[in-house]
């Protein structure tokens, strides 16, 4: 079945990634705030058997996700990145919500390797940027939760779990550990841009790729086949 919409997520994610790598910020701003309204509309139409409080929590954390994606145009400015982990963190709420729902639970194995990570970036923010440590280490409790539950076995029955990860096969459900491993690596890479990229080049070369992971983990986890249950 077509699927138009998450079609043109992908174009707008193409042209989000290559402003914010080519200093084009009238691009980002026309693109970017469409990325998650065209992966809401996809889930908004959709035959695909999803109870209607798993459509609607979805839905929600899309709209969160937007708030998130306008406000991080501009990524330099604290403020600004603090109401984003702020919007985000909603989302990533949403999401663990769904997966609880689905009989996911965190797991010591994969919880113990979220929750290293999760103090390091702790750590690393409290010495290289204080301003925002407390919020973003926050938020990266609601991030590291969702983590968990996406990589758990019980989630997606039949995949094979690898290192604390499910891999990916036809279901989509076995493709939501990748999904959250990707914001993993996004939002890490918000904090390394913040502390170590200095020029503006390695500062825009960072941001396409901050953008590039996060819009191909969108893309997993607002499959709303992902979420049917069953």
């Amino acid at each position: 079945m077509p699927r138009p919409f998450r079609a043109a997520f992908v174009g707008a994610a193409a042209v989000t990634v290559f402003g914010a790598v080519t200093g084009r910020d009238k691009l980002q701003w026309i693109a970017k705030p469409l990325l998650m309204p065209l992966l809401a509309a996809d889930v908004a139409t959709n035959d695909d058997g999803l109870p209607a409080v798993e459509r609607t929590v979805l839905l929600g954390a899309l709209a969160a996700a937007t708030v998130g994606d306008v406000l991080l145009i501009e990524p330099d400015d604290d403020r600004r990145l603090i109401a984003g982990a702020s919007s985000f963190a909603v989302m990533q709420s949403g999401y663990s919500w769904l997966w609880w729902r689905h009989g996911a639970r965190p797991k010591a194995a994969i919880a113990g390797q979220r929750l290293g990570a999760w103090l390091g970036a702790a750590a690393l923010m409290r010495a290289k940027a204080p301003a925002v440590a407390l919020p973003l280490t926050a938020y990266g409790a609601t991030l590291g939760t969702a983590a968990t539950l996406a990589s758990d076995p019980d989630l997606a029955p039949g995949a094979k779990n690898v290192a604390g990860l499910n891999i990916p096969g036809a279901h989509p459900r076995t493709r939501l550990g990748v999904g959250a491993l990707l914001f993993t690596v996004s939002d890490g890479l918000i904090v390394l841009r913040k502390i170590f990229a200095r020029t503006p080049r390695s500062r825009r070369v960072t941001e396409g790729v901050i953008l590039g992971t996060y819009a191909t983990a969108q893309y997993l986890l607002a499959d709303p086949r992902a979420h049917v249950r069953g």
